[in-house]
């Protein structure tokens, strides 16, 4: 008897490989790009740095003549308007540079000379971005094209204002009168 049982278990062996060879097996796929995202560059690169070539930049120097152009009279009123006119639709259109440049102050300077006022440097940077398309457009409007734009700092414009908790609360309190009465009672330390 003990012979009958080792051929079961051949029979047994014989059978499992015909079971594995009816599975096909499935073809390897291999890619060419890497099937993450790519990274997003920072724009620079430390090779380009280290590599970097002198280039010898070309500025054009672009003269304009104001010979022929149109000198017509301008008021402060005009420039005010239009200041007051552009101060709004940036309102609109961005806020942030709005908020910005709000404090500015231009006068009529000279007959032919508009002083920018400018509380701070990072003002006048946002500044900058639009007076192009202001002055540009105040120039047509008003039909003078040999308008000098001069900037100076407004220290006095500046307001910096120190806010304690005492004057925050006093403001609370204008606004809010039992708030007093919470004070007396309470004794809150506003130092």
């Amino acid at each position: 008897m003990p012979e009958k049982a080792p051929e079961k278990k051949e029979v047994k062996a014989e059978q499992q490989p015909t079971a594995s060879e009816k599975i096909e097996e499935a073809p390897v796929i291999k890619t060419n790009k890497p099937l993450s995202r790519p990274g997003i560059s920072s724009g620079f690169s430390i090779n380009s740095f280290l590599n970097k070539e002198d280039k010898v930049e070309t500025g054009e120097t672009i003269v304009a003549k104001n010979e022929n152009l149109p000198q017509n009279h301008f008021t402060d009123t005009d420039l005010q308007m239009e200041w007051k006119i552009m101060l709004k639709q940036l309102q609109v259109k961005n806020n942030f540079v709005f908020n910005a440049v709000k404090t500015f102050k231009l006068e009529k300077a000279e007959e032919n000379k508009i002083k920018v006022l400018f509380p701070s440097d990072s003002a006048k940077v946002e500044f900058d971005k639009i007076s192009g398309e202001f002055f540009n457009h105040f120039k047509r409007k008003v039909q003078n094209h040999i308008i000098e734009i001069e900037y100076v700092r407004d220290v006095e414009n500046l307001k910096i204002e120190v806010v304690t908790k005492r004057k925050m609360f006093e403001k609370m309190i204008e606004k809010n009168p039992l708030l007093k009465d919470l004070d007396d009672l309470m004794k809150f330390d506003l130092t």
